[in-house]
């Protein structure tokens, strides 16, 4: 885990537990991030402080002892407010192992993950939940086995406790649905408007219209943030900077650094260590 500065994250992960990954930040005054998703479950909490919360179109102040949850896809971002000093941790979650969970409790009978409905919490026995899997992960005395049932314990107490799942959708787009498929699939890949709008089947002006409407992010920042988000998986990984930059299809390492510190609010070096 690294250390050091106040103003730096903080992230934890574990070979022998690689469907989970945690962050923190002690003073979070000067991380900012940008709009972004991930693909993975998120579920964090304020350990100080007060901070703005943006979740799609639901914009919160939130203070110590809140939950917050992310589901894979959800537009987010949270950012100080006005230079008060907070802090946080953070959980991220494989969503193929989550999916298993909600199997096991009848949540998912199909295998499909169901998302949640709760995008926070502020119910005192659920903080104080994430606050002791989070002291449990990042103890270097606890064994492999104590971290791998504090994880199924709290994320079964999760489920059950807000996993009220949203209705299916169903006014989807199944042309806007392959247009961030396509995405997905060749963000490495230098990308031209006319190639989205090929292989959805869909015109320029739709697509810029309906695609943030239905992700919440322009095509070309859809773009980006999974880049980024590729850039966070080869990082894991223990890939150079420089090739994971060349490979998730940034013009250069620079371009990569800026991305990745705007949404991922730590620079790649800061996120590999």
């Amino acid at each position: 885990m690294s250390s050091g500065d106040p103003n730096e994250p903080r992230f934890w992960r574990d070979a022998t537990l690689p469907f989970v990954e945690a962050r923190s930040i002690r003073d979070g005054r000067h991380v900012c991030y940008g709009k972004h998703a991930h693909e993975t479950f998120s579920i964090g909490f304020v350990t100080h402080g007060r901070c703005t919360y943006l979740n799609g179109q639901t914009r919160q102040h939130i203070r110590a002892g809140t939950v917050v949850l992310m589901n894979p896809g959800d537009v987010h971002a949270c950012n100080p407010s006005h230079d008060e000093p907070w802090s946080y941790c953070m959980f991220y979650f494989d969503v193929a192992w989550l999916t298993g969970i909600q199997q096991e409790l009848g949540v998912s009978p199909n295998g499909c993950f169901r998302p949640f409905s709760a995008t926070a919490s502020t119910q005192s026995e659920l903080y104080s939940r994430m606050r002791h899997l989070h002291r449990v992960l990042i103890d270097q005395h606890a064994d492999s086995l104590t971290k791998h049932s504090a994880v199924l314990t709290t994320m079964t107490v999760v489920q059950q406790t807000l996993g009220s799942p949203l209705p299916p959708l169903q006014l989807r787009n199944p042309r806007l649905e392959r247009a961030a498929q396509f995405i997905r699939e060749n963000c490495a890949h230098p990308l031209k408007m006319d190639d989205i709008c090929s292989a959805a089947d869909l015109s320029p002006s739709y697509l810029i219209r309906a695609f943030k409407d239905r992700y919440g992010l322009t095509p070309h920042a859809y773009l980006t943030n999974c880049r980024v988000e590729f850039s966070r998986s080869e990082l894991r990984r223990g890939r150079p900077i420089a090739e994971v930059a060349n490979a998730a299809g940034f013009c250069d390492q620079a371009h990569m650094q800026r991305s990745f510190k705007k949404l991922v609010a730590a620079t790649p070096g800061q996120y590999r260590t």
